[in-house]
């Protein structure tokens, strides 16, 4: 069986360069994203790795809502100058990268499911919880930074759902991280008890009469904002993608 290890690079390399005491020191970070990275493939043993990076064109996402992902801290210029020698380091020992248009989310879960629909097996090298959307059947979400797997059922008997139910939990309490805005005065516990009564964001608004006047009214009012919500939350698994698996076929790792 084809085993695709998938790095999703910024939010490895600026995870990493976070910590360093000098922000201008590349050459650190470009160390040991090599030694992440080897040390990753030694664990998990894949036959193909690929590194996913985010592209510079604007985010259909920022289209659909200007306020997605404002205010983030941009990337320091020395890390994204560096960034060339990077993908060339890891190019070096046979981990070839791949660049996004936009971001690499979509194309990370547009690679991951379509392995997966050839009865491969994927894991996903990433912190970000938004892959915690996609099916779990063969597909491993690897966190790096804590040397774990990402338990899915342990996340949601934190947020109180269920797995199928994430994509409507977002459009309801919003996504703060993102600036996914959910709906006004919706929080993350009004939202999974109003799933875990009407199940289904669907169901849901087919059901207002049945909730109280002040709570009916502010899901009336912000539906237009929880579609977009869930839209902005919801990883596109259809990205056309010109991709041979062959040129991201490793060696076994040994050392």
């Amino acid at each position: 069986m084809n085993k695709l290890h998938i790095i999703d690079g910024l939010n490895l390399v600026r995870r990493i360069h976070a910590v360093l005491p000098d922000e201008n020191d590349i050459a650190s970070v470009q160390e040991r994203v090599l030694a992440a990275s080897k040390k990753m493939l030694l664990q998990h043993q894949p036959t193909h790795c690929m590194v996913v990076w985010d592209g510079n064109e604007p985010s259909w996402r920022k289209t659909l809502y200007s306020d997605y992902k404002k205010g983030r801290k941009p990337m320091p210029t020395a890390l994204s100058d560096g960034l060339v020698n990077i993908k060339a380091t890891l190019a070096e020992h046979d981990i070839n990268s791949f660049d996004a248009q936009s971001e690499a989310d979509d194309v990370i879960a547009t690679i991951a499911m379509k392995m997966i629909s050839n009865k491969g097996e994927v894991i996903i090298v990433s912190t970000d919880k938004g892959f915690s959307q996609l099916p779990t059947k063969n597909l491993t979400l690897w966190d790096h930074f804590n040397q774990q797997v990402f338990d899915v059922e342990q996340y949601e008997k934190k947020l109180g759902i269920e797995q199928y139910q994430m994509l409507d939990f977002i459009a309801l309490a919003g996504d703060s991280g993102n600036k996914i805005p959910g709906i006004m005065g919706i929080g993350p516990k009004s939202a999974a008890d109003l799933l875990n009564k009407f199940r289904t964001l669907a169901n849901l608004y087919r059901s207002l009469d049945n909730l109280g006047a002040k709570q009916a009214l502010k899901l009336a009012e912000g539906k237009e904002i929880a579609r977009i919500s869930y839209k902005l939350a919801q990883l596109q698994c259809d990205i056309p993608l010109n991709i041979n698996l062959k040129q991201f076929r490793i060696n076994p790792i040994t050392n």
